[in-house]
């Protein structure tokens, strides 16, 4: 079931009513239920898969609370080791497969290629992230386990999050759950905003970029300019963008429905000063989380020590080159298991690296001046790291790359012109939204009847394009990881 259809609307509602209508003890089974019915349409084979991780983890946490120092490490592990081995099997084992007789066949062994037919389960990599981090936040003593295994079972298949994130913390979802929420107007209203807001960024924007960049990445690459290689870049990130802040548009609207708010995923990336500010502002709840559980893991470093924000903010030390480019070798890996997406993230891993080496020379600058000079240059620098992300090769990818930097290259256009004047527009559109989301809220909106009717006319368009553009055609895209 997805997020843009009308079957997931008519979930949404039967589900939102019938929360506030029962019992507080029931409200925990039917959270339960209707994730199993969400995930079930996809293919109902995977949630025994979805199940078993599901009770290991919580299994697995009480071990660990009642035993000693060397058996916690030891039932840590067995969480680790299975969570991490079926993830392996499921996301990488083609992929590893492949490579390794491609390799061995370089030194003449003549290996046969081995045909595996593997579905890869919808959400498995949010999910395993998610029982992972409650196991290994037991094991550091953060939190206590969950006896309770239906509110347990909530907090890891809830339908809102389930496919493809955000990424939730124990700490952030269990307590509201336990919480006998009050109805309250506000829930319904702010959460279908949400969900609406999500909507039209898929189904309206997203959706309707998606055949433009389809088409020029179907082009040969000798047929492209740089600055087509520029605009494919810029409109993928565009779509990429509406596509996964619609997501989490809906995911939260739909979570604020039944009082459980989740933290926010995505804070106007692209107007961010630094690739450091980029990845505070970007999939927030991953960087995250591969910040806590994986980089500062390699640094030895005690999660208390690390500060508020994404992956960006914890990336200081100056002598930490293997555990960033590791950290970063990993995100990309995370993404899919092609060589495409590791070269995305060692691009982040260099483009941070060198922003580490050059961020003294700027600091006699003034402040306004650095906002706009490190937005003006961070922006294209990370609209170039999507070429490897969206291309059906990494070949491909690199002769697009080696585009830009030839200036003989930049002597004509080879797409339609629609498509560049799209892409500015979307790029001012950006700066437009943030400038009046930002005057909105130093205003009394609540005390001002023009901005009150306008937010109302602004809604009723909204749920007009929806209704008009809503079809799932298109899937999400971080449905693929």
């Amino acid at each position: 079931m997805v997020f843009n259809s009308l079957t997931y609307l008519i979930l949404l509602t039967s589900v939102v009513t019938l929360f506030w209508c029962i019992s507080y003890n029931l409200r925990f089974y039917l959270i339960f239920l209707s994730s199993l019915i969400f995930y079930g349409f996809w293919k109902i084979e995977f949630i025994p898969l979805l199940l078993f991780s599901t009770i290991l983890d919580w299994w697995v946490a009480l071990k660990i609370v009642n035993s000693k120092n060397k058996k916690k490490k030891i039932f840590l592990l067995i969480s680790l080791i299975i969570n991490l081995g079926i993830l392996f099997i499921f996301k990488y084992l083609i992929f590893f497969t492949e490579n390794s007789i491609g390799l061995l066949n370089l030194f003449n062994a003549k290996i046969d290629p081995i045909i595996l037919k593997i579905i890869l389960p919808l959400g498995i990599s949010f999910y395993t992230f998610q029982t992972i981090s409650y196991t290994v936040d037991v094991y550091r003593g953060t939190i206590k386990p969950e006896n309770n295994f239906i509110v347990y079972a909530c907090y890891v298949t809830f339908f809102p999050q389930l496919i493809a994130g955000p990424i939730l913390r124990a700490k952030e979802v269990i307590t509201q759950f336990k919480k006998q929420n009050v109805f309250r107007w506000d829930y319904i209203s702010g959460g279908l905003r949400r969900v609406l807001y999500g909507l039209f960024l898929k189904v309206v924007i997203a959706d309707n970029l998606a055949p433009l960049v389809n088409s020029g990445f179907s082009l040969p690459v000798s047929e492209l300019s740089a600055f087509d290689v520029w605009t494919l870049s810029f409109l993928f990130g565009f779509q990429i963008y509406f596509d996964f802040c619609g997501y989490s548009h809906i995911a939260l609207g739909s979570a604020k429905m039944i009082g459980i708010i989740f933290p926010e995923n995505f804070n106007f990336p692209y107007l961010a000063s630094s690739p450091k500010d980029f990845w505070k502002k970007w999939h927030i709840s991953l960087s995250s989380w591969v910040r806590d559980y994986i980089y500062l893991p390699l640094l030895n470093l005690k999660l208390s020590n690390s500060s508020k924000g994404g992956l960006g903010n914890a990336i200081e030390n100056k002598n930490d080159q293997k555990s960033l480019f590791i950290t970063w070798g990993l995100m990309g890996l995370w993404h899919g298991a092609n060589w495409t997406f590791l070269i995305w993230g060692l691009y982040h891993a260099v483009v941070i690296y060198i922003y580490r080496i050059l961020k003294p020379f700027v600091k006699n600058f003034k402040k306004r001046n650095i906002i706009f000079i490190g937005w003006f240059l961070t922006l294209p620098i990370i609209m170039l790291s999507w070429i490897p992300f969206r291309a059906d090769s990494l070949k491909i990818a690199l002769k697009m790359w080696l585009k830009v930097i030839n200036p003989y290259n930049y002597r004509n256009l080879g797409l339609q012109e629609n498509v560049y004047i799209i892409t500015l527009v979307l790029t001012l559109s950006i700066l437009i939204t943030y400038f009046i989301k930002q005057k909105i809220i130093s205003y009394k909106i609540s005390k001002n009847i023009i901005i009150m009717t306008l937010d109302t006319f602004m809604v009723s368009l909204l749920f007009y394009f929806v209704f008009v553009f809503l079809r799932p055609i298109n899937q999400f895209i971080y449905f693929q990881f």
